[in-house]
C-alpha cells in the first residue's frame, strides 16, 4: 500500500480529468501486532510445545496409577504427536480461510479443554483419546502464530518476531522436562501427574482472554475451497510414516508397522498427483504443489531436516544418558538441560543481528557453533569420570549446543517463510511446522534406535559418542547448504 503526501498549505492544479472509478470490495489490512498480541502468540506457541514433552516425565507415574501396560502409555504419546503432525497443514489452511483469530482462539480452547479431559481421565484409553483430540487442538492453534506474524509485521519487526518464535519453541523443550518433573515431585493437591495436565487449563484461560484483546485477525484475501481428498491422502500418509516411527521401536516393530512404512510412500505419490491435479483444473490444492516446486521453499525445508531430526535425536539419547547412565533424577536431568535452554533462547535474540551482517549464510556459524558444542559433550562424557559426571561438567558443551541451536531454528522458519506468499501464510506455517513435527518422529526412530541397539556392545558412554558424531555429520551438511543461500 502507497500513499501520496503532499505539502499542508500547498495546492494542486487539476485540468480536464476524468476518472471511472470501479469499487472492488476488498478485505480491510491487519492491524499491526502489537507487543501483547506477540507475547499472546508466544504463550500459544509454548503451549503444545511443552506438553509435547511434559508427558514423558510423567508415564512412570501414569503406569503405576492407571495399570496401563507399555503399548498403551506408548498410545499416550504417539496419540498426541500423530494427530499433531498430521492436521498442522489443514490447520493452516483453516486459518487463511476462516480467519487465523478465530482459529488460534478454537485451538485456545480446546487445548484447554483436552487437557482438562486428560487431567481427570479414569482410565488409560480415556487418556489416549483425550490425547488425540489435545493434539488436533494444537494442530488448529499453532500454525496461526507464524501466519499472524507473516501477515501483520514486516521488515525488522517480523525478523524479531520469527527469532522470538523460534527460541520459544526451542526453550519449551527443556521448560517440559524441568516443569514435568516439578510437577510430578510436588504432587500439588494429590493430583500426582495429573497436574501436568490440569495446569494447562489456566495458562489456556489466560491466553484466551488475552487473545480476544491482543490479537489481530488476518486471512487469505481469495479463501480456497476445500479439498477433502488431499486433506484425506495427507492424513493417510503422514500417519502411514509417523505412526510406525514413534510406536514401531516399543513394539519391536511388528508386521502392520512394515506395512504401514511400505504404504507411506505410495500415498505421498497419490496426494500429490492428486494436488497436481487441482492446482492444474483451478481447484484450491491442500498444499499447492507450486509451493513445494519453489526453490527457497525446497532449501527452507532442506535446512530443517539435520536441525530436527539431530534435535530430536539428542534430546531422546540424553534424556536415556542423564537417566540411565548417569542415574540424575528426573528433575534433575530436566535441570541439566537448563544451560542450553538458556542460551538457546539468548542466541535467538542475536538471530535477526546475524541476517543483516551474513543474510542466509548465517547458518553456517550456527553449524559451526553447534558442532563445538556437541564435540566438547563429547569429550567431557568421554574422558570425565564416568559415570559421575556432574551437571556443572555437562554445562559449557550444553551452552554451546545451546547457542547454534538458538540460531538455526529463528533462521530455518525466516528462510521457508520468506519463500511463502503471503496468501499461503497459513498454510506455509502448517508446512513448516509439520516437518519440524515429522523430523522429532524421524530423529527418535533413527538416531535413538540406533543408540539403543549399540549399547550392548559399545557402552553407552561409546553409543552416545557415536551418535553425537552422526549429528554433528548431519550439521556439516548444514553448513554446506548455508554456504549457497543468498
Amino acid at each position: 500500500m502507497s500513499t501520496d503526501w503532499y505539502p499542508a498549505g500547498g495546492s494542486r492544479r487539476v485540468d480536464s480529468v476524468t476518472t471511472t472509478t470501479t469499487c472492488v470490495p476488498t478485505a480491510a489490512p491487519p492491524r499491526s501486532l502489537t507487543p501483547l498480541g506477540l507475547l499472546t502468540l508466544m504463550l500459544g506457541t509454548a503451549l503444545p510445545m511443552i506438553d509435547f514433552f511434559i508427558v514423558n516425565v510423567a508415564l512412570p507415574t501414569i503406569e503405576r496409577d492407571l495399570h496401563a501396560p507399555a503399548a498403551t502409555l506408548e498410545m499416550v504419546v504417539a496419540g498426541y504427536a500423530v494427530a499433531y503432525a498430521v492436521l498442522l497443514v489443514l490447520g493452516g489452511r483453516l486459518g487463511d480461510t476462516y480467519g487465523r483469530r478465530r482459529l488460534f482462539l478454537w485451538g485456545v480452547t480446546g487445548f484447554g479443554l483436552t487437557s482438562l479431559a486428560c487431567g481427570l481421565a479414569p482410565d488409560a484409553w480415556w487418556l489416549v483419546g483425550a490425547r488425540v483430540a489435545q493434539g488436533a487442538a494444537s494442530a488448529a492453534l499453532l500454525p496461526q502464530v507464524l501466519a499472524t506474524i507473516h501477515a501483520t509485521t514486516n521488515g525488522e519487526r517480523r525478523s524479531r518476531a520469527v527469532a522470538l518464535y523460534g527460541s520459544v519453541g526451542g526453550v519449551s523443550v527443556v521448560l517440559g522436562q524441568v516443569l514435568g518433573g516439578v510437577l510430578v515431585a510436588a504432587d500439588p493437591a494429590g493430583t500426582g501427574w495429573r497436574a501436568v495436565f490440569l495446569v494447562n487449563v489456566p495458562v489456556a484461560v489466560a491466553a484466551l482472554g488475552l487473545a480476544m484483546r491482543s490479537v489481530p485477525d488476518s486471512r487469505a484475501e481469495r479463501p480456497a475451497r476445500g479439498d477433502l481428498a488431499g486433506t484425506a491422502l495427507l492424513a493417510a500418509t503422514l500417519t502411514a510414516l509417523l505412526l510406525p516411527l514413534t510406536e514401531g521401536r516399543a513394539a519391536g516393530w511388528p508386521l502392520w508397522s512394515v506395512l504401514l512404512l511400505c504404504a507411506a510412500p505410495l500415498l505421498a505419490y497419490a496426494f500429490h498427483a492428486v494436488e497436481r491435479h487441482g492446482e492444474r483444473t483451478g481447484g484450491g490444492p491442500l498444499l499447492p504443489p507450486s509451493l513445494l516446486a519453489d526453490p527457497g521453499v525446497r532449501r527452507g525445508l532442506l535446512l530443517g531436516l539435520p536441525v530436527f531430526i539431530g534435535f530430536a535425536g539428542w534430546m531422546f539419547v540424553s534424556a536415556v544418558t542423564l537417566q540411565q547412565g548417569l542415574g540424575y533424577g528426573a528433575l534433575t536431568a530436566g535441570l541439566t538441560l537448563v544451560p542450553m535452554g538458556v542460551a538457546q533462547f539468548a542466541a535467538s535474540m542475536l538471530a535477526p543481528y546475524a541476517v543483516r551482517r551474513l543474510g542466509g549464510r548465517a547458518v553456517v556459524p550456527a553449524a559451526v557453533v553447534h558442532i563445538a558444542g556437541l564435540a566438547t559433550v563429547t569429550a567431557t562424557v568421554v574422558l570425565g569420570p564416568w559415570p559421575h559426571l556432574s551437571p556443572l561438567a555437562l554445562a559449557p558443551g550444553l551452552a554451546l549446543c545451546g547457542v547454534g541451536q538458538g540460531l538455526e531454528l529463528p533462521l530455518y522458519f525466516r528462510n521457508l517463510l520468506a519463500a511463502v506468499p503471503a496468501r499461503l501464510a497459513g498454510t506455509g506455517s502448517g508446512l513448516a511446522a509439520t516437518l519440524q513435527q515429522s523430523c522429532l518422529a524421524v530423529g527418535v526412530a533413527t538416531l535413538g534406535s540406533l543408540f539403543l541397539s549399540l549399547i550392548p556392545g559399545l557402552g553407552m558412554r561409546e553409543a552416545l559418542a557415536v551418535v553425537l558424531a552422526l549429528q554433528a555429520a548431519g550439521l556439516v551438511g548444514l553448513g554446506v547448504l548455508g554456504f549457497r543461500l543468498p
